[in-house]
């Protein structure tokens, strides 16, 4: 696992009604400051790839459908650099990633259905300096190939 990614097995608490799903918390030990929560939403066959952030730390959790996300560890001091990490969470696997600073990521939807991530990044969204570093999805900088596995 990259240095500094953390992820969260999220618990279904079901009963007759439907069930209820906690994702975040202010007093558990991988909560760190709100910025903002934001939902994007990410349609089949798109790659939204590759972003880091310089200030914040990045909370995604798949709340629709069902998510390939992908991490590549391009710091020069991490004990990891070079790693990447390769996560499918959504409805089948829930999950919050917590994704440090200046590790890039990007993400994919998984089958049929959009992926609907909800974000609780540590920072709000500067318009006037935005906090994004974006490389194109298919550089050559990060080894991933994002074509489906099949066999």
């Amino acid at each position: 696992m990259i240095d500094g990614v953390k992820v969260k097995n999220l618990v279904r608490h079901p009963d007759e009604r439907g069930y209820v799903m906690e994702i975040l918390r202010a007093d558990e030990p991988i909560f760190q400051q709100f910025g903002q929560m934001y939902l994007t939403a990410c349609y089949p066959g798109i790659i939204k790839a590759w972003h880091a952030h310089r200030k914040q730390t990045d909370f995604f959790c798949c709340i629709g459908g069902m998510a390939k996300v992908v991490l590549y560890d391009m710091r020069a001091d991490s004990p990891t650099k070079g790693q990447l990490d390769v996560y499918t969470i959504g409805w089948q696997n829930p999950t919050v990633l917590v994704i440090p600073k200046d590790v890039h990521h990007g993400f994919t939807a998984v089958g049929p259905e959009t992926a609907l991530i909800l974000n609780c990044p540590t920072e709000p969204y500067d318009a006037q300096d935005p906090d994004e570093l974006r490389l194109p999805y298919n550089t050559p900088e990060i080894p991933y190939d994002w074509s489906p596995k099949h066999g």
